[in-house]
């Protein structure tokens, strides 16, 4: 066998890299690509013994403002194409309710609301989905909510107690959105 410099070696393997076929690259795929990934999470969760609203004098027995700037940090407002705000009302009470949830920007104004008008135990699980973007309620109401407020109004009286064991009005609300990213 015939000796061959590695030098020589080196330039012969390094030549056939650079005449071999190879594929015109395409750095521009970065511009077709489409990754829109969706956020979910929970926005609030109260809950109430009947004990505590029969306690209160009057008929407006929570009222709440919860400093929410989630959606309309920067990033998300700049990004966010649709979603969903899921609503979820259950009352083991003895009391008719009626429950508010409102979204308002950073000066107190009301941008968005949902009623809910919940009769005593024993009732469903009340369950409402809200969407935000082309197909439903303009995202700059999501866009500009820095606070919610959750109110909640006893249509009925102050001294009955449920026969359900631990009655209890619970509110919980969640949020799905899809956000565009390149």
């Amino acid at each position: 066998m015939k000796y061959i410099p590695k030098n020589l070696l080196a330039i012969l393997f390094c030549a056939g890299i650079l005449s071999s076929c190879a594929e015109k690259q395409d750095f521009d795929q970065f511009d077709n690509l489409d990754i829109t990934p969706t956020a979910e999470a929970s926005i609030l969760y109260v809950e109430t013994p009947e004990r505590i609203i029969n306690e209160v004098n009057g008929i407006n027995f929570f009222s709440q403002i919860f400093n929410f700037d989630a959606f309309n940090e920067q990033f998300f407002a700049d990004n966010v194409l649709d979603g969903v705000v899921t609503y979820e009302v259950e009352n083991t009470t003895s009391k008719p309710l009626d429950i508010t949830f409102e979204f308002l920007d950073d000066i107190g104004n009301s941008l968005d609301s949902e009623n809910f008008s919940v009769n005593a135990a024993p009732t469903a699980i009340l369950r409402r989905e809200i969407a935000y973007g082309p197909a439903g309620r303009s995202l700059d109401i999501i866009r500009n909510t820095s606070a919610i407020r959750v109110s909640a109004i006893n249509l009925g009286d102050n001294t009955s107690v449920s026969a359900l064991p631990n009655p209890t009005v619970f509110l919980r609300s969640s949020a799905k959105f899809r956000i565009g990213l390149k």
